[in-house]
């Protein structure tokens, strides 16, 4: 650009006149500021294009503004896990006829019960006064379980023995854990025999049908938290031949039938527990007092014999 003016400046035919008119007019000095102030366009002409040259690329796009990150708020830290227990309900009442020694004087502060923990004696006889005897030569206080139900040896065969433990009310001595959860709040049932090599009698069954199922109405017990001893700690007990469901769902099907069973007091109760039959020869024993056949689950709830040691 400042070339081009300045070829201009010096053609004979153009500038040179009007130079030597100026310097003729002004004189030198005009002549001087005149090329200066021309050499000045020239320049600012050239860096006026320079600079536009070097200008950046425009952007349509907006600014680049970085998103602000979006605060997502921390949950609350879940409280540390507690052992589930039953919401405190007012006991069922159980409308069957039951022995008196299973129940409690009024006067025997009620112990919170959670399980119940059946067991064998693992001998092929017994009774709760010899199961009593025993405990004690092992330095404990008395028999560890509350019932001994009989299998005809030493005691009668079904026979619900009510031991010492129960009317007071106290803690069990026949499944001890780290924390004794078991005998703090598990009923000991013990079934005399060795079931690793027998099986419990049929009138053993009956029995302690009926007692689990007036123990966990009365008691708020769920099916499943009666138990074996094999289920509180690594043991055999109460031997391969037993099988503990099929106790749960005894009970399960009789409390399920219990509105179609008459349940009411039976006055052919003897004081021992056992059951008169008040038509001796007359009635099989597949029948009820009244000559109606009994259901399954009726003929499970006939008293079974019961007595209290000591």
């Amino acid at each position: 650009m400042a070339g081009e003016v300045f070829t201009r400046m010096w053609k004979p035919s153009g500038w040179s006149g009007l130079f030597s008119r100026g310097v003729g007019r002004k004189g030198p000095r005009m002549a001087k500021w005149s090329i200066l102030l021309l050499a000045l366009a020239g320049l600012v002409g050239c860096e006026s294009q320079q600079s536009v040259e070097n200008l950046p690329q425009p952007n349509f796009n907006g600014p680049n503004v970085a998103a602000a990150p979006i605060a997502v708020p921390h949950a609350a830290p879940l409280p540390p896990p507690m052992i589930a227990k039953a919401a405190p309900t007012a006991p069922q009442k159980y409308t069957g006829s039951v022995p008196r020694e299973w129940l409690i004087a009024s006067n025997i502060p009620k112990r919170d019960w959670y399980w119940i923990v059946i067991h064998h004696s693992a001998t092929p006889s017994g009774s709760e006064r010899d199961f009593d005897r025993e405990h004690k030569e092992k330095g404990w206080d008395e028999c560890g379980y509350h019932f001994v139900i009989g299998n005809g040896t030493n005691s009668g065969n079904g026979q619900i023995e009510v031991g010492p433990r129960w009317p007071k009310q106290k803690y069990g001595a026949h499944a001890k854990t780290p924390d004794n959860r078991f005998n703090e709040h598990g009923i000991g049932i013990c079934l005399v025999g060795n079931f690793d090599v027998d099986r419990p009698t049929a009138a053993q069954m009956a029995s302690l049908t009926k007692l689990v199922k007036y123990l966990m109405v009365t008691y708020n017990i769920p099916a499943n938290r009666v138990l074996g001893h094999r289920d509180t700690k690594p043991t055999d007990c109460p031997g391969r031949n037993f099988n503990v469901a099929v106790v749960r769902r005894a009970v399960q099907t009789q409390i399920a039938d219990a509105d179609a069973i008459d349940l009411r007091f039976d006055p052919t109760v003897v004081a021992d527990g056992a059951t008169a039959d008040p038509n001796p020869g007359d009635a099989s024993a597949s029948e009820s007092a009244s000559g109606q056949p009994l259901t399954a689950a009726a003929e499970l709830l006939q008293d079974a014999p019961t007595v209290q040691s000591r």
